[in-house]
């Protein structure tokens, strides 16, 4: 018998206009969402990460015609999976760890910040066009 991943408890897709109101919303749906899954993880650190994320993909990753994507899905025992997906194949300045350099100046604070509220992140190339930046937050009992 073939090892087949489960699939996701909890799963929800949502498309948003590459606009700076998208952050504002998605927040009100992230959260909105996770509580009424009853997700035992700490949800404001989850709003904090997809605020940032949508944010990045919003200001770098807007290109005329397209959408950002943002995915949430609870896996039994992994906690929480945030996919944002946007047009742009590319993700300069990443190099994959905890280390990575900030930009001068207030920019690019954002993703350490999610790199210090996450298990996992990661980001690779979609099929057919752009990217998705993946981050992982613990489940867990609520702080």
């Amino acid at each position: 018998m073939p090892d087949l991943k489960a699939p996701p408890a909890r799963d929800w897709v949502m498309g948003y206009p590459m606009a700076l109101a998208t952050v504002r919303l998605a927040r009100r749906h992230v959260r909105h969402r996770l509580t009424t899954w009853e997700w035992t993880g700490d949800i404001d650190d989850a709003v904090l990460v997809v605020s940032e994320l949508l944010a990045n993909a919003v200001r770098h990753g807007r290109l005329p015609g397209h959408h950002v994507w943002l995915r949430l899905a609870v896996e039994e025992g992994a906690g929480l999976v945030v996919d944002v997906s946007d047009p742009v194949p590319m993700f300069p300045g990443f190099d994959g760890g905890f280390g990575a350099a900030v930009d001068e100046g207030e920019g690019g604070r954002g993703l350490l910040v999610v790199r210090q509220l996450t298990v996992e992140f990661e980001w690779f190339p979609r099929t057919g066009v752009g990217k998705t930046v993946r981050a992982r937050l613990a489940e867990g009992a609520r702080g």
